[in-house]
C-alpha cells in the first residue's frame, strides 16, 4: 500500500488530470468542508450545468478496513430490508479477489448476506457445489452468511431503452433481497478490457444462462465469437435492467478497491502479475461514474506503470461501456471526485 507515498501521489494524479482527455474540466465545488477536497471531472459531459445534479465519487488511499468502513460511512447511504452484498469469490487458485477481512466489518455492518453466480465457462466455480467450497476456501463463509442466487435458475429483467436486450436474467435470488452493496475489485478483463462495478452487477448478478446472453450480445450464440461492441453494450444494458429494479439506483451502492491491478480479471485462477501500483477505494451511488472515475485514476498514469492495464482496455474497447452506459441513463461519466483523506 505504501501509504506514506500516497498523499503526494494523489495529488499529483488529481493535477494530471486536470490536463488530460480523461478530465477536461476541474473546478472547486461549493459545498465542500473540512478535510474533504472535491474537484468536478468531465470524462464526457452528460449535458448537466448544475453541479448538484453530479453524482460524488469518494476515495480514499486508505486500503485497510479501517479505510473501507471509512468510504462506506462517506457515502451516506442506508440500505433497507434484507442486504446482499456482491462480490466475486475469485477463480481458484490464485486469482485476486478481495480479501475477507478487508470487507469483513463492511459485510457486517450492513448485516449482508454475500452473493454470488455461478459461471458460463467451466472451472471452479461453474456448478454450484463446487462453487460453495471456493467461497468457503477464499474465507468468504468466515465472515457472512453466502448464496449462489443461480443454483435454482434464473429469474427475468425486463431491460427498459436498451438496443441490443430486451430482457436480462440474473440469478433466481436475486429478487430475495431488498437492497445491494456492491463490492468490486477494478481490475483489467481479457475480453472487456477492464471490470469493475458494472460488470459486477451484469455479468457478476448474471445466472449461468445470464452470462452466457450476455457474452453473445443477446444473440443467444457463441459466447466468444459474438461482436464485441454488441456484448459491451448487453453488459451496460443489463446493469441498467438490475439498477431499475432497485428503485433507479436508490437501493444500490458500489466500492471499487484498486488494488491488484492486473490486466486480468478475478475469473482468471493465473492472472498477470500487476505492473501498476495500488492507487485506494472508491465509492459511489452512480456505477458509471464510479467506473470513470477508476478508468480516470488508470489512465492519469497511462505513461508510467498503468500502461499496461490502459492497453488491455482499448484494445478490447472497453470505454464503449462507459458510453453506453451513460446513452442508455445508467449514470454519468461527469462527476465530483472527493477525497476523505486528511
Amino acid at each position: 500500500m505504501r501509504k506514506p507515498f500516497f498523499p503526494f501521489f494523489l495529488a499529483f494524479l488529481l493535477l494530471l488530470m486536470a490536463f488530460t482527455g480523461c478530465s477536461t474540466q476541474s473546478e472547486a465545488a461549493a459545498g465542500s468542508s473540512g478535510n474533504q477536497d472535491q474537484t468536478s471531472y468531465h470524462g464526457n459531459p452528460s449535458g448537466t450545468d448544475s453541479d448538484s445534479d453530479v453524482p460524488i465519487v469518494y476515495m480514499t488511499t486508505d486500503i485497510s478496513p479501517e479505510g473501507m468502513m471509512a468510504i462506506y460511512k462517506a457515502l451516506g447511504w442506508t440500505p433497507t430490508g434484507k442486504v446482499a452484498v456482491k462480490l466475486s469469490t475469485g477463480e481458484p487458485p490464485a486469482s485476486n479477489y478481495l480479501d475477507p477481512q478487508l470487507i469483513k466489518d463492511v459485510v457486517k455492518a450492513v448485516d449482508g448476506t454475500i452473493v454470488e453466480c455461478n459461471t458460463a465457462y467451466g472451472g471452479s466455480r461453474s456448478e454450484t457445489a463446487m462453487h460453495y467450497q471456493v467461497a468457503k476456501d477464499h474465507g468468504f463463509t468466515e465472515i457472512a452468511d453466502f448464496q449462489i442466487l443461480d443454483e435454482n435458475g434464473s429469474m427475468t429483467l425486463p431491460v427498459n431503452g436498451g438496443s441490443v436486450l430486451k430482457e436480462n436474467y440474473v440469478g433466481a435470488a436475486f429478487a430475495d433481497y431488498d437492497s445491494y452493496l456492491v463490492l468490486s475489485h477494478f481490475k483489467g478483463h481479457a475480453m472487456a478490457g477492464y471490470g469493475g462495478a458494472i460488470k459486477n452487477i451484469s455479468i457478476g448478478l448474471g445466472s449461468s444462462e445470464g452470462k452466457a446472453w450476455i457474452h453473445s450480445g443477446g444473440t443467444g450464440g457463441s459466447m466468444w465469437g459474438g461482436e464485441q461492441d454488441a456484448f459491451l453494450e448487453a453488459m451496460a444494458e443489463a446493469g441498467k435492467s438490475v439498477s431499475d429494479y432497485l428503485g433507479n439506483g436508490e437501493r444500490i451502492a458500489y466500492i471499487s478497491v484498486m488494488n491488484r491491478l492486473s490486466v486480468d480479471c478475478d475469473c482468471d485462477g493465473n492472472p498477470a502479475e500487476p505492473d501498476m501500483h495500488d492507487i485506494g477505494i472508491l465509492a459511489s451511488t452512480d456505477p458509471v461514474a464510479l467506473d470513470q472515475a477508476c478508468i480516470d485514476l488508470v489512465y492519469a498514469q497511462k505513461d508510467g506503470d498503468g500502461a499496461s492495464l490502459v492497453q488491455r482496455i482499448e484494445s478490447r474497447n472497453g470505454l464503449h461501456t462507459l458510453e453506453h452506459a451513460e446513452e442508455i441513463g445508467l449514470g454519468s461519466r461527469t462527476y465530483n471526485l472527493v477525497s476523505i483523506d486528511e
